[in-house]
């Protein structure tokens, strides 16, 4: 894994390449730009470059058009990444994010559906 962490540029490339799999950079540039229409095709190749030297990406050269992949999967990187948050933001608190994100960006309808989940999560660890 590696320790460099992806930008807000990278984790939109990213974010992309998990969603529709392993692409050429025509098809990467083509679904970017239906949530930002202002990308380029050169951005998003020069990106891709660098994003494949710092090892957040995989290239497949034997076509013509290379093919890039993530090199990690994304619940592996949003782990480490969120780790590495909890360690810097929060002095390694889980119990301290979870309380700030409950206080700032939980509506009711997610409260009560985190509630129901915590239940059935209690409901499981009692049974084993």
């Amino acid at each position: 894994m590696t320790d460099r962490k992806p930008t807000a540029a990278e984790l939109d490339l990213l974010n992309t390449l998990w969603r529709i799999g392993p692409s050429t950079v025509k098809d990467v540039h083509q679904a970017m730009q239906e949530d930002k229409p202002t990308v380029t095709y050169a951005n998003v190749l020069r990106l891709a470059q660098v994003m494949h030297g710092k090892g957040l990406l995989v290239r497949d050269e034997t076509q013509r058009s290379h093919i890039y992949a993530a090199a990690q999967a994304q619940d592996a990187l949003q782990t480490h990444l969120l780790t590495d948050f909890i360690q810097k933001a929060f002095a390694g608190s889980g119990k301290g994010l979870v309380l700030a994100a409950l206080n700032a960006h939980v509506s009711d309808a997610e409260r009560d559906e985190i509630r129901k989940l915590l239940d059935a999560t209690n409901e499981g660890t009692h049974d084993a």
